[in-house]
């Protein structure tokens, strides 16, 4: 209706004044809001820092386990006087097994092992144990760890690693640091302003699990195997050099002990040391060991590496140590880090990298805001152009629905991203797809002589069932990009979904407010919608001009044929340009490193290319990136994760000596199995997506329209992918995003057109259904190409001004948007016509008013 209550007034104007109270934080340092106050933050591509993804190995927690158990089970067994013989642990299978020398110890050997066993929470508060124990006739005992209890081991690892992992970047003094789990067993960590992320990683990559063991010194250092019970460790010996140690695998005193633990000098030679301090429990242990073997040699073992291994000259009772061996100030700094921030139950591995530079981010924010606000201003003049003052007040809701839009943000503590700008550039060409709906209702009713408070009244009515169909189709694509994308896109999903939500409010609510208000101050006897006008305030508030005729007649179906014809055409030739030559793989899904660099003066990219190409990592290419200065070097993804980040290391140094003063803008290095992951989870993301709206146009239509919505979809994302191949334009997860868009728009576009067909369905129950489609075509035509006018109006800036990183991204959009609009018209309304031949009508015998209703419908 379009009378509002007081109440109801109020409120909506509560909410738009909330979402200005919400936004005003922004503008403030973050260091001086109050507690209550949110704040969307900067990703690190618009603000600069790294991003760096790491996997806790696994393997080597289930190794730790075994050992531990066939550790434990040596002991027990000699302490029940149980032979036994081929004590072992088997990774790969899991299980620790063994064989009594006496068949009848059999059953008592596995109850030694039962014990060893952990309990593990299985819910309902009860436990289980995480391993099986079973016999073999021969009296061989296996130990076998559990799913549960594997699970139950990952997930402590994961969770204690991400804890230790921010204690260690907290030392470092990173402000802001952002540290998350992220799928099974990976931790996301985001720190910005940080361009050179080798010291953090080279923190993280320690897992500076300090331990106390014996020497064994009945056993040869120089044997080729240790006995049982015995490794072998490497260290620094008393001369300086390499020296090799038998050390007994019982760990005497746990570093997991250590209270405190500092950088300092040795009082007596000036030595750069670090003194540590235990806990009670420390004390207490480190006390007994001390005491009870003075005069031989105890070492401490830093991740399998011997850093000291002293003589014991007296029991140490007050819990303090020290130390000693060839430190720096940094590197002993380092170490006292690492030992007070604890360590990790297993190595961690940085499988991806990404790293922007300031400069670059400012660039980045520069680029964004421009193409924003060209857009809006593109977008702005073009409404209140074409539907006049009800243009202007479509205009007005959507600034409100930026405002809320970057609420949304604030009140969620998004983080706003390079994809996340271009999601709200985009949000200003789909947010007015609901306003151009109302208008062109409206349009309509006015023209079949409805009076201005019905016609408005209708207008908004008939177009809020077609909005909430149009826009759902838009969230489920986003939703499936959130759902399997990554990183930016993520955000560039949260921003679109928000936007979109919002503007179905400020569209069928706020606009209707203001046509309220001004329709009871005005009491016009006419709507401003035609053309024309009596006088210059009259002109200005009327539509100066339409995209085509209202009316048109245009017989679409005659070249239906022709038209899906040559879809399938292009769609084949794309489908095989996608093999041969194939697609341009960006590095998130075919791995390797991408750096961007500036060099002082004009690149030499002769020189650059010697430096790097020196470094035997495999083809190098390079090229400028938009001036002489910056050049972009591609490298192969290497062996493995670990030989990626040393790649990354090597050519920043070769790099750095090549060219003295070279700024690193930009690194991005990915590893084999993280990119098969991305492409993985982008392919997903994009079946999915197409199931989902199959299913909703199914549910909300015939099956007809859903059929022909589908597969229209499909072929409009072969031509995508053809223009892809023909420009060059890379496959990565931001083009994804693009396509997914696309996805949203294009199904957002064809059910406009299915809701008026179905509307003439039950309206014209006799009409031929060729006429009836194009009937359905030619009425939603302005409001198909004026939708797509915002679109390209608002995609177009971002594309000229949005710079490198999104350009490929808008060019994408703009040519999915002229297939979407084309697609429409042309593929999916010609499959509703074949296959909703003689299945889409009842049969119902036509009325004189039907009949009469058909004719002048024709004729118009």
């Amino acid at each position: 209706m379009m009378y509002f209550a007081r109440w109801k007034t109020a409120a909506i104007l509560a909410v738009c004044l909330i979402g200005v109270l919400l936004c005003l934080p922004n503008l403030a340092p973050k260091g001086e809001l109050p507690s209550w106050a949110r704040q969307f933050s900067l990703g690190l591509d618009l603000r600069g820092g790294s991003y760096l993804l790491l996997e806790v190995d696994m393997n080597a927690v289930v190794r730790e386990r075994l050992e531990s158990l066939a550790d434990g089970a040596r002991t027990r067994l000699r302490g029940a006087n149980i032979g036994y013989v081929n004590l072992a642990a088997d990774a790969a299978g899991r299980r620790v097994s063994f064989r009594v020398r006496d068949t009848a110890q059999a059953e008592a050997a596995a109850r030694q092992m039962r014990e060893l066993a952990n309990q593990i929470p299985t819910g309902a508060g009860t436990t289980a144990p995480d391993i099986e124990v079973a016999t073999a006739p021969d009296g061989t005992v296996t130990a076998t760890l559990t799913e549960a209890g594997l699970r139950a081991k990952a997930s402590g690892a994961v969770e204690q690693s991400i804890e230790i992992v921010r204690r260690r970047i907290d030392e470092t003094g990173v402000a802001e640091a952002l540290i998350a789990r992220q799928g099974q067993n990976r931790i996301l960590v985001q720190l910005p302003g940080v361009e050179d992320p080798n010291r953090i990683k080279d923190l993280l990559g320690k897992t500076a699990r300090m331990t106390f063991h014996l020497l064994d010194e009945s056993v040869n250092p120089t044997a080729a195997t240790p006995p049982p019970g015995v490794m072998f460790l490497t260290g620094e010996g008393r001369g300086g050099q390499p020296e090799r140690f038998a050390v007994r695998r019982r760990v005497e005193v746990d570093g997991a002990n250590l209270s405190d633990a500092r950088a300092g000098q040795d009082s007596r030679n000036g030595e750069w040391v670090v003194n540590f301090t235990f806990d009670s429990i420390g004390t207490r242990r480190f006390a007994e060991v001390t005491r009870q073997n003075v005069g031989r040699p105890f070492a401490i073992v830093l991740d399998d590496k011997v850093i000291t291994a002293p003589n014991i000259r007296e029991p140490i009772t007050g819990g303090r140590g020290q130390i000693s061996g060839s430190f720096t100030a940094r590197s002993a700094n380092e170490l006292a880090v690492l030992l007070r921030a604890g360590a990790l139950p297993a190595p961690l591995t940085v499988v991806e990298e990404r790293t922007v530079g300031p400069e670059l981010g400012a660039d980045a924010i520069r680029a964004g805001v421009l193409a924003l606000a060209a857009g809006a201003a593109f977008v702005f003049l073009y409404m209140g152009l074409a539907y006049g003052l009800f243009g202007w007040f479509a205009n007005i809701a959507l600034l409100v629905n930026i405002i809320l839009l970057l609420a949304g943000l604030s009140v969620l503590e998004a983080t706003l991203t390079l994809p996340g700008i271009a999601g709200i550039v985009l949000t200003l060409g789909t947010a007015l797809d609901a306003n151009i709906l109302i208008n062109e209702r409206i349009r309509e009713e006015v023209k079949n002589g409805r009076t201005p408070i019905s016609a408005l009244e209708a207008g908004f009515t008939k177009a809020s069932g077609t909005i909430m169909d149009s826009n759902l189709t838009n969230l489920i694509a986003m939703g499936c990009l959130y759902g399997f994308g990554s990183g930016p896109v993520k955000g560039f999903a949260v921003t679109v979904a928000i936007g979109t939500v919002v503007q179905m409010w400020t569209a069928t609510t706020l606009v209707r407010l203001l046509a309220s208000w001004w329709f009871r101050w005005k009491r016009p006897k006419e709507l401003p919608v035609v053309e024309g006008g009596r006088g210059l305030l009259d002109r200005l508030s009327r539509p100066l001009f339409r995209l085509v005729p209202d009316n048109t007649k245009i017989r679409f179906m005659r070249g239906a044929r022709i038209g899906l014809l040559t879809s399938a055409v292009l769609s084949t030739a794309s489908v095989i340009g996608a093999f041969y030559p194939g697609l341009e793989k960006g590095i998130d899904f075919k791995g390797g490193i991408v750096m961007e660099v500036r060099t002082p003066g004009p690149a030499d990219l002769g020189r650059l290319r010697s430096a790097a190409s020196g470094l035997n990592l495999g083809d190098v290419g390079l090229q400028q990136f938009g001036d002489a200065s910056t050049v972009l070097i591609r490298l192969p993804v290497q062996g493995d994760e670990a030989g990626t980040q040393g790649a990354v290391n090597a050519v920043r140094g070769a790099l750095e000596q090549a060219a003295p003063g070279v700024r690193i803008l930009r690194v991005e290095a990915v590893g084999n199995r993280v990119s098969d992951e991305l492409f993985l989870g982008g392919m997903i993301a994009l079946a999915i997506s197409f199931l989902a709206m199959l299913i909703y146009i199914w549910f909300r239509f015939e099956w007809q329209f859903a059929v022909a919505g589908v597969v229209t979809l499909m072929l409009d994302t072969t031509k995508v992918v053809g223009f892809m191949v023909l420009t060059g334009i890379e496959f990565n997860l931001t083009t994804v995003a693009a396509i997914l868009t696309i996805i949203g728009f294009n199904a957002n576009d064809k059910v406009v057109v299915f809701d008026r067909m179905r509307e003439n369905l039950r309206k014209y129950k006799q009409m031929p259904l060729d006429q009836l489609v194009d009937l359905s075509i030619n009425e939603t035509l302005n409001r198909t190409l004026g939708t797509s006018m915002t679109l390209l109006l608002s995609a177009l800036p971002l594309a000229l001004f949005g710079g490198e990183a999104l350009s490929g991204f808008a060019w994408l959009m703009i040519f999915g948007i002229v297939v979407g609009t084309s697609s429409s018209t042309f593929i999916a309304a010609p499959i509703v016509r074949f296959t909703g031949e003689n299945r889409l009508r009842r049969g119902e015998p036509a009325s004189a008013a039907d009949r009469a209703k058909n004719q002048a419908a024709a004729r118009v």
